[in-house]
């Protein structure tokens, strides 16, 4: 196995292109075929399912094992819900974050018409008007507003502009890139792993890099409404890598400048053995890392494991300062975990007895023990 260099120019022109195409869970057409059209251009073979998951194929030397690396498409976003008389629009969330972010945002909503740009208020917004109640205005969808660039005044003005309740909300992701390498963006999750996985592929296609055994690219479009990985992974997928955001808080122990290995989130612990795989990558590679429990966190692991797949699987995540709200991470962390995808793409499968679903327990692992308490009678 080899540490790969990554093209941060790749990296990061991917990125922003990621960012620029708006996909909040439900609308993500637009971004499949950019996907797509890149994963044409390095010549990685794929298929897309009926509502646009992408599972592309990165041949290796043993056919019978297979593993797979999963990010998501997908992001935050909303829905109108109403059609307001006084010209206004109101809203419904895509997944889950607070309307304290959705504050002061530029967005585009998608009518039948076309689009039309648009800014989230609250319902107090202007302090010459309200004085001090803009600061007393709740914090809830509910105390929220768009205001449409358009000659609107009335529910019927809204009507007929095309509005409909229904309509897609797209948050503008405002990538800003500090000379310093930080990265300021809405969306990072999960499009800064979509981008250093493909990083990480490229990388290992311009160096001509083999892989030991095929292993599958999964792009979910679902992941945000929790079903991101439930329909695309193969049965046969002996294990996966599930890369993501790693939240960086108060409480946690996830950082922005490497690696984080998640142990365990809401839905569970991760698989012991490929987690402590991961873990042993980055020690004998000298990639930095550290590892953190995420308790109001799932992802694309829950949606495989509960859609009934008996696959071992992970967590590996780039530090995310502000998740789901005003986003930060670092350059550092995304090099790093796309070199840490490329070790994992590399390395030996983590058990050759897991290329059949079911076996003898001739093979099977072993977790460190306590030795035996005699307790007398």
């Amino acid at each position: 196995m080899e540490l790969i260099d990554i093209d941060k120019e790749y990296l990061f022109g991917t990125l922003t292109s990621l960012l620029n195409i708006p996909s909040p869970a439900g609308y993500t057409d637009q971004v499949v075929h950019f996907v797509g059209q890149e994963l044409q251009r390095l010549e990685i073979p794929f298929i897309v399912t009926r509502r646009g998951a992408i599972r592309a194929t990165l041949s290796g030397g043993r056919e019978t094992f297979l593993r797979a690396v999963s990010v998501h498409l997908d992001t935050l976003g909303a829905m109108v819900r109403d059609l307001k008389d006084n010209g206004r629009l109101t809203l419904s969330p895509i997944g889950t974050w607070s309307s304290r972010f959705a504050e002061g945002a530029r967005v585009t909503i998608f009518t039948e018409k076309g689009p039309f740009r648009g800014t989230v208020l609250p319902l107090k917004a202007s302090g010459h008007t309200f004085g001090d109640e803009v600061d007393r205005v709740p914090v809830s969808w509910n105390h929220i507003e768009v205001r449409i660039d358009h000659r609107s005044r009335s529910q019927k003005d809204l009507i007929d502009a095309g509005f409909n309740v229904g309509d897609f909300v797209s948050f503008d992701s405002t990538p800003e890139i500090t000379p310093n390498g930080f990265l300021n963006a809405r969306h990072l999750d999960d499009k800064a792993g979509v981008a250093l996985v493909l990083a990480a592929v490229q990388a290992l296609r311009k160096y001509d890099v083999a892989i030991p055994v095929p292993a599958h690219l999964l792009l979910t479009i679902s992941e945000e409404v929790g079903v991101g990985a439930s329909a695309v992974l193969c049965g046969d997928v002996a294990e996966m890598v599930v890369v993501d955001n790693a939240t960086v808080a108060p409480g946690q122990n996830s950082w922005e400048f490497g690696v984080t290995i998640g142990m365990m989130d809401a839905a569970g612990p991760f698989d012991y053995h490929l987690t402590r795989k991961l873990i042993g990558l980055c020690r004998d590679n000298g990639i930095e890392y550290s590892r953190d429990v995420f308790r109001h966190y799932r992802s694309d692991s829950a949606s495989a494991i509960e859609a009934g797949n008996d696959t071992r699987t992970a967590l590996v995540g780039f530090g995310v300062d502000g998740s789901h709200g005003y986003e930060r991470t670092h350059e550092s962390s995304l090099i790093s975990v796309a070199q840490l995808i490329g070790l994992y793409l590399q390395s030996p499968p983590t058990f050759a007895r897991d290329k059949d679903g079911v076996s003898t327990l001739n093979g099977f692992p072993h977790q460190p023990k306590r030795d035996i308490i005699q307790i007398e009678v």
